[in-house]
C-alpha cells in the first residue's frame, strides 16, 4: 500500500515538473510598482485599476500571441526604498518580462539603474524628464515631458500678459525636476521669478508660502507638485486673498484634486493630455476613439472619473503589448520594437519613439485646460 502511494506521489511530481515549465512558457510576467496607497494614491490607485482591467480583458481574449499576462502589482506607497526592494524582487525572484511604473519620479530615478543592470524593460508612469534624459537603454516613460509642460504654461502666460510670477514646488523628484525646468526656461520666455519656494510634500497648511507670494506682488502663481498638497496651495492662496491666476503642472490631472480644493479651484489653468476633455474633441481627432473607449470602460467598471494617471498606465501596458505582438516574447526584440515604435495612439498623445527619445511625445500632446464649474474644460484661447 505504501509503495503504491509513493508511486502515485512520484507520478504527480513528474506531472508537476513537466506542467509547471509549460505553464510558465504560456504566460508573460509583467511587474508593476505603483503608489496604490499613501501620498501618491491619486496616481497609483487609478494606475493599478487600469492595469487590472486591461490585463483581465486581454487574457479573456486569449492573451498576447497566445500567452496570458500574469500581472504582479507591488504597492510602494510612493516610497523610494520600497520601490528599490520591489524592483530587485521583480527582476531577480519573479523574473518579470517588464516593469510598469513607478508612479512617481523620485521612485523611478531610484530604480532606473536597477532596470538597466537587470536588462529589464521599465515603462515609467512618472513625468520628470530626467527619467529619459539622458537615455537609458531599457528605460522609457509615458507621461509628457515636464519641459514641454513648462513651455506650454509660459506660452499661455505670454498671451495673458503675465511676466512676473511666484513659484511653489514640492520636495519630491517631480517637484525638483519641474522647478529646474521652470528656472531654466523662464528667461527665454520673458518670465521673471519673483518668489521661489519649496514645501514639504506632506504639508497640510501652506499659508506662509502663499503669503510670501502675495507680498511679492506676483502676477501669477505656478505650483509644481503631484501630491494632495497642490489642492491646499489653491485653497490657502484664495483664503488670504491672493487673487491672481493659478497655474498647475500636468500633475493636476485628477478631478479629485479639484474636489479637494473646492470652489477655490475655479479658473485654475494647467496643461494635460486630451483624456480629461475627450467629450470636447472632434471625432476626427486621432486620439478620440482610444480616449473615449478607455474613459467609458474605466468609469463603467470603477464608478469614478478616469484620470490622466490611469492613462499613463494604459499607455505603458498597451505599448508593451503592441511591441510583443510585433516582435514576439523576446525581451531584447521587444525593447527594440518599443524604441522604434511610431504612430502609437495612446491616451497621452501619439507616441513616436526613437533611440534618442524614450518618451515619444512632443509639446502637441498637451492641451491647456482650466477648471470650469468644478469640471475640466479646454481653455478658450
Amino acid at each position: 500500500m505504501r509503495v503504491a502511494k509513493l508511486f502515485v506521489l512520484a507520478v504527480f511530481l513528474m506531472i508537476a515538473l513537466t506542467v509547471a515549465p509549460a505553464a510558465a512558457k504560456d504566460t508573460i510576467k509583467v511587474g508593476a510598482i505603483l503608489g496604490v496607497t499613501g501620498p501618491a494614491s491619486f496616481l497609483g490607485a487609478p494606475e493599478a485599476k487600469t492595469l487590472e482591467m486591461l490585463v483581465d480583458d486581454i487574457n479573456k481574449k486569449g492573451g498576447v500571441k497566445g500567452k496570458k499576462i500574469e500581472l504582479i502589482i507591488k504597492d510602494s506607497s510612493a516610497s523610494p526604498e520600497k520601490a528599490i526592494s520591489f524592483a530587485k524582487q521583480l527582476i531577480e525572484e519573479d523574473k518579470v518580462f517588464a516593469i510598469i511604473g513607478p508612479s512617481t519620479s523620485g521612485e523611478t530615478m531610484k530604480i532606473k539603474n536597477i532596470a538597466e543592470e537587470g536588462k529589464t524593460i521599465l515603462l515609467s508612469c512618472a513625468a520628470a524628464e530626467v527619467i529619459v534624459n539622458p537615455v537609458a537603454k531599457y528605460v522609457f516613460k509615458t507621461p509628457q515631458k515636464d519641459s514641454d509642460a513648462v513651455i506650454k504654461i509660459f506660452q499661455q502666460m505670454k498671451k495673458m500678459g503675465i511676466t512676473k510670477i511666484g513659484v511653489l514646488s514640492s520636495n519630491t523628484g517631480f517637484g525638483k525636476a519641474g522647478k529646474e525646468q521652470i528656472e531654466k526656461l523662464a528667461p527665454e520666455h520673458g518670465i521673471t521669478i519673483l518668489v521661489n519656494e519649496v514645501y514639504d510634500k506632506a504639508a497640510s497648511d501652506l499659508t506662509a508660502e502663499v503669503t510670501k507670494l502675495k507680498a511679492g506682488n506676483v502676477q501669477a502663481l505656478l505650483n509644481w507638485s503631484i501630491e494632495p498638497a497642490q489642492s491646499i496651495v489653491i485653497k490657502n492662496a484664495r483664503q488670504i486673498g491672493l487673487d491672481v491666476p493659478i497655474f498647475q503642472s500636468h500633475g493636476f490631472g485628477n478631478i479629485q484634486y479639484v474636489q479637494a480644493a473646492g470652489a477655490a479651484a475655479e479658473g485654475v489653468i494647467f496643461p494635460a493630455g486630451r483624456l480629461l476633455v475627450v467629450d470636447e474633441l472632434s471625432k476626427k481627432d486621432p486620439q478620440e476613439a482610444v480616449l473615449a473607449k478607455y474613459k467609458k470602460d474605466y468609469e463603467t467598471k470603477f464608478k469614478e472619473d478616469a484620470s490622466t494617471f490611469g492613462g499613463h498606465a494604459y499607455d505603458a501596458l498597451m505599448i508593451l503589448v503592441k511591441a510583443i505582438e510585433n516582435a514576439g516574447a523576446d525581451k531584447e526584440k521587444v525593447r527594440d520594437a518599443i524604441e522604434n515604435m511610431k504612430g502609437f495612439v495612446g491616451t497621452g498623445g501619439v507616441f513616436n519613439f526613437s533611440p534618442e527619445d524614450h518618451n515619444g511625445l512632443d509639446i502637441n500632446s498637451f492641451e491647456m485646460l482650466t477648471v470650469k464649474n468644478g469640471k475640466f474644460s479646454v481653455l478658450k484661447k
